[in-house]
């Protein structure tokens, strides 16, 4: 993170404050690297069990922004705490999320953001499900020439805090991105509810959903890659997708020739 120019001020573990680790002091608590450090963001290492406290502690002392990593949350866990987020104005990405990138400026969490010939600043806001599957399509966007505004890693457990819709509406707003991308998977409804914002927006919308051939009831990867009868099947998603208006790409490397694409008639 700090190669790619974030400036970490704390860690907290409990029971090992008073440690310094690569010149970043670390605190006990949260409460007590907020009492000497401004906290604008902070990125959750922690195992399953311990993220909702840790989270809660976060909200309580006034950070802002929370990017948690860890998968497998219990859904309880994550009820509550987004509950608290949502009553203290503060925003929450993940559990399972990879992180934030904003090329050639900073990233909070786990993407290869400081490698160059994957992330370069640019026109393109994706927001993926998935981390490895993020990574490729932005890969391919630098290969293409084409670079990215932000990279958002909404997560894969099966609740998250910050949505595909929630995505669209950042990038819809943000000046420095002219085209959007949205990297899905099975499971779930997200990128249907993402879907009935597009016919809204102004800005272009090109979408991916990866496990085309998941039989029913299979989970891939995610915790919330799971496909039933009744929902989160790919071609599902994919009709949405295209009947919102958005260009749906069938394979993750026509991603980037669809953007170039779009970005050559705007």
């Amino acid at each position: 993170m700090r190669a790619a120019g974030t400036r970490i001020v704390a860690g907290v573990t409990p029971g090992r404050g008073s440690q310094i680790v690569c010149d970043v002091p670390v605190y006990n608590s949260v409460n007590e690297a907020c009492a000497s450090h401004d906290i604008d963001a902070a990125v959750l290492f922690v195992p399953p069990l311990a993220v909702k406290n840790a989270a809660l502690e976060d909200i309580r002392c006034g950070v802002k922004q929370l990017v948690i990593l860890t998968e497998h949350v219990p859904v309880h866990d994550v009820m509550e705490l987004l509950a608290v987020a949502d009553d203290h104005q503060a925003r929450v990405i993940g559990p399972n999320s990879p992180g934030v990138v904003i090329p050639g400026s900073h990233f909070v969490g786990i993407m290869p953001a400081w490698i160059k010939s994957i992330f370069q600043p640019g026109l393109i806001g994706v927001a993926s499900r998935s981390g490895s599957l993020g990574t490729l399509i932005c890969l391919d966007l630098v290969r293409a020439g084409l670079g990215q505004s932000a990279f958002i890693g909404v997560g894969g457990d099966p609740i998250v805090g910050t949505t595909f819709r929630d995505t669209l509406e950042m990038f819809e707003a943000d000046p420095a991105t002219r085209v959007i991308v949205l990297v899905g998977e099975v499971g779930g409804s997200m990128e249907e509810q993402a879907a009935d914002l597009i016919p809204q927006m102004t800005k272009p919308v090109i979408a991916f959903i990866a496990g085309q051939t998941v039989p029913e009831g299979r989970r891939m990867g995610h915790a919330g890659a799971l496909v039933s009868a009744e929902r989160g099947r790919a071609d599902g998603k994919m009709a949405a997708l295209r009947q919102a208006g958005a260009q749906v790409a069938d394979v993750p490397s026509a991603v980037s020739r669809i953007a170039t694409e779009v970005l050559a008639t705007m």
